[in-house]
């Protein structure tokens, strides 16, 4: 039996405001305008990210127009949703070479057909004092104290500055410029697809409805996924590095991960949790499960196996790669021709610092053709390192020459 599309497109949403709005607005008839907005304000494409971009990619598949809005102007405002404190401010130029990474990007989920790409820097750097002043009458003060965020750091005393107000109308106002009928984005952005609503109502327009979806925890499994944060999977990153990250998020977001990451449905997900909690399916076999599914969606079929069977090879056999990078030993790392172990690893920026390099090295985390080095104090000239293969962690193999 053909799946029920209006479920298919409430599947794995959190929210949808109002309720049964999703069902007026497809009783339209019509290709409806599905907005979503990401501020370019990192290099990659996150697998947090590509929640929401999988979402707007099952509305394009169902009909309707994706209406895709780089936030090249509000990145440098500074989206405060979440934050604690005052956001700084990126210059223009990061920016727009951010955007033009994320475009490309945003190809390996989204179709090209039914695909509408705006610059929100169209509509508000062309906006006028009598424009600003428009937009700031239409909500109040009390109103934006409402928000979570706002309310605990004005509770604490904490700055909020008029810019980080002019965030939320500026992110609605684009709904009005793109006469957008729904908007999509994770839960911590609610707030901002309701402005989106007034605003359009101030604008004599029909308020669009506002879903969103789950915000992915990281690696770490408590924060969510962040480029700042360090937890995160690209969905450019190399098979290999993709799949060994995924084996390392924690045994209880495994469903999580199925359900939100890989092509797995909300009750496929359920069952597979459920055998999780009853024993009756072992963590390790469901997370190699979702790491090749993941890994495939992103590389194509197979990619997933291939990228396993290395991971087996370096973690369970103890074998190298069957490529290693060669890797230049930098002039910085040797002194007088000797090459101090620390001093090398913070030249190939393997570690931040020398005493973040003794860390890893007392730690058993570097070896040198297999054999584990534990004396931070380890020195060889650049003729006895040449040739050999230097492993830091798990994952992190080069062959210096």
């Amino acid at each position: 039996m053909a799946p029920d599309p209006l479920a298919l497109l409430k599947d794995g949403t959190v929210e949808v405001v109002p309720e049964g709005g999703l069902e007026e607005k497809l009783a339209l008839g019509r290709p409806l305008r599905v907005k979503l907005g990401l501020d370019p304000t990192a290099a990659d494409v996150t697998l947090g990210w590509a929640v929401v971009l999988r979402k707007l990619r099952q509305f394009q598949d169902a009909g309707h127009v994706a209406v895709l809005i780089v936030g090249d102007f509000t990145a440098r405002v500074g989206d405060p949703s979440g934050k604690s404190d005052t956001r700084p401010r990126l210059e223009k130029e990061a920016v727009q070479a951010f955007a033009d990474r994320l475009l490309e990007q945003f190809g390996l989920i989204l179709s090209s057909e039914r695909l509408e790409v705006r610059y929100n820097s169209e509509w508000l750097e062309a906006l006028d004092m009598e424009g600003v002043l428009r937009l700031t009458s239409s909500y109040t003060v009390a109103r934006m104290l409402e928000r979570d965020d706002f309310a605990s750091r004005y509770a604490d005393g904490r700055p909020i500055s008029i810019m980080e107000f002019m965030y939320p109308l500026l992110q609605g106002y684009d709904s009005v410029a793109v006469e957008a009928d729904i908007e999509l984005g994770g839960t911590d952005q609610l707030f901002n697809l309701l402005v989106g609503r007034e605003l359009q109502r101030a604008w004599s327009q029909p308020p669009q409805v506002a879903m969103t979806v789950p915000l992915l925890e990281g690696l770490d499994g408590v924060q969510k996924m962040s480029q700042s944060l360090g937890n995160y999977v690209g969905i450019t990153e190399p098979p290999d590095e993709m799949f060994g990250k995924l084996m390392r998020i924690p045994d209880e977001l495994i469903g999580r991960y199925l359900r939100l990451v890989a092509s797995v449905s909300s009750d496929d997900a359920a069952r597979i949790e459920a055998g999780l909690a009853d024993g009756s399916s072992k963590p390790n076999d469901r997370k190699r499960e979702m790491a090749r599914a993941v890994v495939d969606l992103y590389h194509g079929d197979g990619a997933g196996a291939a990228a396993e069977a290395s991971f087996n090879r370096v973690h369970r056999d103890r074998e190298l790669p069957e490529v290693v990078q060669d890797v230049p030993i930098p002039g910085e790392a040797a002194e007088d021709g000797i090459v101090w172990l620390p001093r090398l690893l913070v030249s190939l920026e393997l570690a931040s610092s020398n005493g973040d390099a003794r860390r890893r090295i007392e730690q058993g985390g570097v070896r040198l053709d297999d054999e584990a080095i534990l004396d931070p104090a380890f020195e060889a000239s650049r003729e006895e390192l040449a040739g050999k293969v230097l492993q830091v962690g798990r994952r992190w193999f080069g062959r210096l020459v």
